[in-house]
């Protein structure tokens, strides 16, 4: 009975704390109703023939860590309301982060007035009534309650684990929550709010170094020992490295590498870049350009995906297919775009005013069933690559790219990790790297340092071109 009891009363302190939580959570979020507020007033002050106002609150918090002390833990709060006036056919904008009438008076003011002096736009579109939008639920308030206490108790752990392995470990580990409003003089009014968690752990070692990170709405399904235990195997697997010669070799990339790497595609599947023959499927759509095992989609509705469900003009954003079986078949479209095309906009448009058009910001590859052991066990010899860095683009065209691997670069010799190498420099096409892929990981939320996050799998690679070793 007594153990009942004390059951109930855990269930009770559990469902205590998690009350508490939300309510922390709920004091940094200004919530749909506050947002549309500020956007009233401003229509009320606004002399344009047509206004819009984006309004983006974001409140962020980071423990960093290095050489296994915290050193540092800060917190901020930001807004900032952008105001876009049309008028005669022109537009601007101008920006504040102040909420008082007069500096919402002040930036309504300057909009219209800079947009006077712009020269007319004949191709400007009206502003869009209220859309009809797909519900996407990306608020975690666990996240958004997450306390320095909780995120120092998280990397206490890490660097005592670095202290007891003699490894020096260094990252960080992120928190907050991030509001969007849009809103026009026509009706509309759309609001988005999501959190999110990162982690992000380098561990060094005299000669080595390994690296792991994690991002999601989601803190609880982010797992800071378990990603530093994974850069901590790969510190003491990289020591003493030998060098072998550059070449051509067969190649696993972790998902880290593969984003990016194909990160550097994104923009390509603009209609924008595509008719101003900057992109590399400009004349290539609809003929196989990747391989067989290559499919890719825009879907801001996929579950390991974060972001809102409309674009900076606020049309709602479409789940489009890029590539099927290798094969570039559709672009993404803002509303400008789309006329011109003669094509329905798919809801990737930027906000106004924009040279740049679109972009998709969510790209998910499809997968396979091969694990990253199935990879190495079938490579007769080859290389296992963890990441990149100093990524840099060659060629556009033929998307050649340009950078070095690190933290972790592995030989691998008749189906086993044989022991570290040094780092090289690569220079790879990705349209030839897609057409090489020799089997697929599962699809996973992959982060690294140069890309924004994407759903990419793990990818056994042939002939990935390494031009030289380098000196560290």
């Amino acid at each position: 009975m007594a153990r009942h009891s004390k059951t109930r009363t855990g269930k009770r302190a559990s469902a205590k704390t998690a009350r508490r939580g939300h309510a922390v959570a709920m004091e940094h979020r200004l919530g749909a109703a506050e947002l549309r507020r500020i956007a009233e007033k401003i229509f009320k002050l606004s002399e344009a023939d047509e206004t819009e106002v984006d309004i983006s609150a974001v409140t962020s918090a980071l423990t960093r860590f290095a050489n296994n002390t915290i050193h540092q833990n800060v917190a901020e709060q930001g807004l900032t309301i952008s105001v876009r006036a049309v008028v005669d056919g022109r537009t601007a904008r101008a920006s504040t982060n102040k909420t008082d009438d007069e500096s919402l008076r002040r930036v309504t003011t300057a909009a219209l007035d800079l947009a006077r002096v712009q020269p007319r736009n004949p191709e400007l579109l009206p502003m869009l009534g209220q859309q009809k939008l797909t519900k996407v639920d990306r608020f975690v308030a666990q996240t958004a309650a997450a306390t320095p206490a909780d995120r120092a108790r998280a990397v206490t752990s890490v660097c005592h684990m670095a202290d007891k392995n003699k490894q020096t470990t260094a990252g960080i580990f992120s928190t907050g929550l991030a509001e969007i409003a849009l809103a026009n003089s026509r009706g509309l009014f759309e609001y988005y709010d999501d959190t999110r968690a990162e982690f992000s752990v380098t561990i060094l070692e005299k000669d080595s170094s390994g690296w792991a990170k994690a991002t999601s709405s989601r803190i609880g399904d982010i797992d800071p020992e378990t990603l530093a235990r994974r850069a901590s195997e790969k510190a003491a697997g990289s020591r003493a490295p030998r060098e072998i010669p550059a070449g051509r070799y067969t190649t696993i990339l972790e998902p880290a590498a593969v984003l990016d790497l194909v990160g550097f595609l994104f923009y390509d599947f603009a209609s924008t870049c595509v008719a101003d023959q900057r992109s590399c499927f400009t004349g290539r759509m609809g003929k196989k350009l990747f391989g067989e095992n290559i499919s890719i989609w825009d879907d801001v509705y996929h579950p390991l995906q974060l972001g809102p469900p409309f674009d900076g003009e606020g049309v709602p954003r479409k789940k489009v297919a890029l590539v099927e079986r290798g094969i570039p078949v559709n672009l993404v479209y803002s509303r400008a775009s789309a006329k011109k095309a003669k094509a329905n906009p798919t809801g990737h448009g930027f906000s106004l005013p924009s040279e740049d058009g679109e972009a998709p910001f969510n790209l998910v590859f499809a997968g396979g069933n091969a694990s990253t052991e199935e990879m190495i066990r079938s490579t007769e010899r080859g290389l296992l690559i963890t990441r990149l860095w100093y990524i840099r683009e060659v060629d556009p065209y033929q998307k050649i790219l340009t950078g070095m691997t690190r933290d972790g670069t592995f030989l691998v010799e008749n189906g086993r990790v044989t022991g570290a190498v040094r780092n090289f420099r690569f220079n790879q096409s990705i349209i030839e790297m897609l057409s090489n892929v020799e089997m697929l990981g599962p699809a996973v939320r992959a982060s690294g340092e140069e890309s924004f996050d994407m759903v990419v799998p793990a990818m056994k690679v042939r002939d990935f071109h390494f031009s030289e070793v380098t000196k560290f």
